[in-house]
């Protein structure tokens, strides 16, 4: 099969992983190496499909072992199937890399005939790229489920981020859609590299600064995971309490929602006339409260609420729900207090807590801050003085929000 046919085949395969966002590495350049992950080394280009154009997104190998329901590249599906040597593929790397055409690396696989061999394959590939290319950009891998301990820890080094995909929100859901992979052979990796991850944080911040370039440099971007959303019957509930302790448990940078899209035929499988892209759309919403805004899981949903709004998003829902309590004045509530505040993020709240300690701030003042007051007046108070605050919750403060939603429709387009 000529080079360009298997580019063409393996590319298409890896469209579908949704975690190859690159923020959060520097690894910087080297003497004699090529490209640095550095910001101004990484720049995102989103095409509509949702892949990272601007790095080359591609897979090992297409020719899987196992026969998961909901994949493109099952056993069973009657496909071309081809597979890089781990020279094509670094080789293929530096050319493209060479013309500018990207910035880095996305590298995934199909289980080609064991997680081991695979794994293998791959860490090969990566270290030709470091060792012998002395490439210095960014690499994200994929961990392969099942793969020993000792590739995934050695892949560490080399590459800036991996991911294990746990793929279904539940065991059962697992068991159902991909019986030859196993919960615990998900969980494993993830575990090895959260501790790994923050032994090498630890051990860099207790030493002098002269000495930390001597730790070793291991996933300097950290470790991240994806689920299909929607081909299995968990609520939403059950997803946010799964996310909450992964983020807790296992030191995540990420945890990405990808809405099922069918590409297979399979019983097992739900019927949706469109993926559903508005509940992920939410669920990554209610992510980003759990990371930056100091939600726990329980105050987001709850057993008489297991579904995120529709209409509202996580944050003006929650306080929909608790309109008693507000009205915060913004010149004295606490910053936590303030995160609370539908139309006030994290940069605006922390401008807010730094100028009020020159004087007190009016509704001018939080407008040229930057915050979104059309949504924010519902629930703030300013020197004591409303400017649209209601009484009222529930429908009625509900109603007023929605007047200023600017999607129409429920469900998210595509394209």
């Amino acid at each position: 099969m000529e080079l360009e046919e298997k580019i063409g085949l393996l590319a298409e395969g890896a469209k579908y992983d949704v975690s190859c966002s690159s923020s959060g590495s520097s690894r910087q350049n080297k003497p004699g190496g090529l490209g640095n992950s550095l910001a101004a080394g990484i720049c995102h280009s989103w095409s509509t499909d949702g892949r990272c154009i601007s790095l080359l997104k591609i897979l090992l190998s297409n020719n899987c072992a196992y026969d998961c329901s909901y994949c493109r590249l099952r056993r069973s599906n009657d496909i071309p199937r081809t597979s890089f040597t781990p020279d094509e593929l670094a080789d293929l790397t530096i050319n493209l890399y060479r013309r500018n055409y990207i910035e880095g690396l996305f590298l995934s696989s199909a289980v080609l005939g064991d997680p081991d061999k695979t794994m293998e394959l791959m860490l090969r590939a990566v270290k030709k790229l470091r060792r012998e290319y002395r490439f210095n950009g960014y690499i994200h891998m994929k961990v392969i489920p099942g793969a020993g301990s000792r590739l995934i820890r050695e892949a560490g080094l080399y590459a800036d981020r991996m991911s294990v995909n746990i793929e279904m929100p539940s065991s059962s859901a697992l068991k159902l859609h991909a019986p030859q992979k196993k919960r615990r052979a998900i969980i494993a990796p993830m575990k090895l590299l959260g501790e790994e991850w923050s032994m090498i944080q630890a051990d860099r911040q207790s030493k002098l600064p002269a000495l930390r370039n001597k730790v070793p440099n291991f996933l300097p971007a950290g470790h991240t995971t994806q689920m299909i959303i929607g081909a299995s019957p968990e609520t939403d509930l059950h997803i946010i309490h799964l996310m909450e302790n992964l983020y807790q448990k296992f030191s995540l940078k990420r945890v990405y929602y990808s809405a099922y899209v069918p590409v297979n035929d399979d019983k097992r499988l739900p019927v949706h006339s469109d993926p559903p892209l508005l509940r992920e759309h939410r669920l990554y919403q209610a992510d980003w409260l759990l990371r930056f805004y100091k939600y726990r899981a329980h105050e987001i949903l709850n057993e008489s609420c297991p579904y995120l709004d529709e209409d509202l998003d996580p944050k003006a829902a929650w306080a929909v729900r608790n309109h008693d309590f507000f009205p915060l004045e913004i010149n004295r509530a606490s910053y936590e207090e303030i995160l609370r505040v539908p139309g006030i993020g994290v940069t605006s709240a922390l401008r807010i807590i730094k100028a009020r300690r020159h004087s007190s701030l009016d509704f001018l003042n939080l407008k040229k801050m930057g915050v979104v007051l059309k949504r924010a007046k519902f629930f703030i108070l300013c020197k004591g003085k409303s400017m649209d605050y209601i009484q009222v919750g529930g429908s009625n403060l509900k109603s007023r929000l929605l007047a200023d939603i600017p999607f129409p429709d429920k469900q998210l387009r595509l394209f």
